[in-house]
This record gives C-alpha cells, structure tokens and sequence, in this order.
C-alpha cells in the first residue's frame, strides 16, 4: 500500500497547526531578522547586495509597485487585501525558481526609520521582503543603522 509523499493526504484548511512546525518557522524568521539587522550594523545598506540579482528584483518592482514609496509606512491592511495578495503572489510567482525560499515567511519592518519592535514589524514573505528591502537599501533608507553603531570619532570631539 502506497501513502505518497509525506504529507500529501493533509489538507491545510482542515489540519490544526503543528506547534513544533510554528516553533521552526518562528525560530528561523527570528534568525533571518536578527542576522539582517546584524548585516546593517556592518555595511551600509546603500552597499549590501541581498541577491544576485537585485537589480532584476528592483526594476521588476519598481515596474510592477509604482507607487510603492520605500520612505513610507507600508500599508499592511493594503498588503493583505485580497486585490494585495493577489498582486504580489503574482509577483512574486515569477522568482519560484530563481530565489530559494521566495515565498518563506520572514519578518519586515514596517518603516525604515525604525528598528525590529512588536508595533513596527509586519510578518511578509521573502520576496517581499527582498524587494522592500531593496528598495529601501537603494534609498539610503537603511544606512543610519550602521552609522548608528559606528558613530564617526569626529563627533566623539568637543566642540
């Protein structure tokens, strides 16, 4: 008697969530966020490549968000809608064979000014985070985090 591959008889809209499953998920999207942040605090994020193909991702969302503003709040509500899941699972969809884990849930500020707090972080998929991030990085958004952990020695001086 053949079962098929592991897990092909589950059905997620009817199967409870595994709690040692959710403690993987959380315990890895702890560590990409925490291992990102630690990134910043060393490079600039004007500097740092995510991906290999970063410029691909970029102009694909510049093309695709037009209106995505990397300075602004993202607008979760927005994200999540159904006209907002749609749009980015589209997006999205076109990297499931080029970005490992594209569509592996993580942890995204919501602004760039601010760092990883319960109020200012939105749960998002790798790719959108990519291109969020990106997009930010490009700015400059992301560059007072290293100047934050490497205040310049010149202000250390009395005036």
């Amino acid at each position: 008697m053949s079962l098929g591959p592991a897990g092909a008889s589950l059905n997620p809209e009817h199967t409870e969530n595994f709690e040692d499953m959710e403690k993987q998920f959380a315990v890895k999207a702890v560590q990409h966020m925490t291992t990102y942040w630690a990134i910043l605090e060393k490079m600039k994020g004007s500097q740092l490549r995510l991906t290999k193909i970063d410029d691909e991702i970029y102009e694909h969302f510049k093309k695709e968000f037009p209106d995505f503003d990397p300075k602004e709040t993202i607008d979760e509500d927005k994200m999540k809608s159904k006209e907002g899941k749609e749009k980015w699972r589209n997006w999205m969809m076109t990297y499931e064979k080029t970005v490992e884990d594209y569509n592996f849930g993580t942890m995204l500020r919501s602004n760039p000014k601010f760092e990883y707090t319960e109020e200012q972080t939105i749960f998002a998929m790798r790719m959108q985070f990519y291109a969020i991030e990106i997009a930010r990085n490009r700015a400059g958004l992301n560059d007072w985090i290293y100047e934050q952990a490497h205040p310049s020695k010149e202000s250390d001086k009395p005036s």
